[in-house]
């Protein structure tokens, strides 16, 4: 699993970006997106941002990516807390 979390100032590419990340997994909040998938899925992802939005980004602008070992511990509050009866950490 991983953790995706961006701020990109310009509507238009964060639009974009926002179009290709929610196909692979569900909102945690506005700009934060939680992806569960193989490893093969997620290196993908990781190479598709680099090789068709990396360019685009400004020095404003910030993407991280937070993969999630089976050790991590992870603690939800509030509706959040709901869907950690489906978290399933591989």
């Amino acid at each position: 699993m991983v953790i995706i979390s961006y701020d990109i100032k310009e509507d238009k590419l964060r639009t974009k970006f926002n179009r290709y990340i929610r196909k692979f997994g569900g909102r945690l909040q506005y700009s934060v997106y939680e992806i569960k998938n193989s490893n093969t899925v997620l290196d993908n992802i990781i190479i598709q941002i680099k090789n068709n939005f990396e360019k685009k980004f400004s020095d404003e602008d910030s993407i991280m990516i937070m993969k999630l070992s089976k050790n991590c511990e992870i603690t939800r509050f509030g509706y959040a807390k709901h869907d950690e009866e489906e978290l399933i950490i591989v």
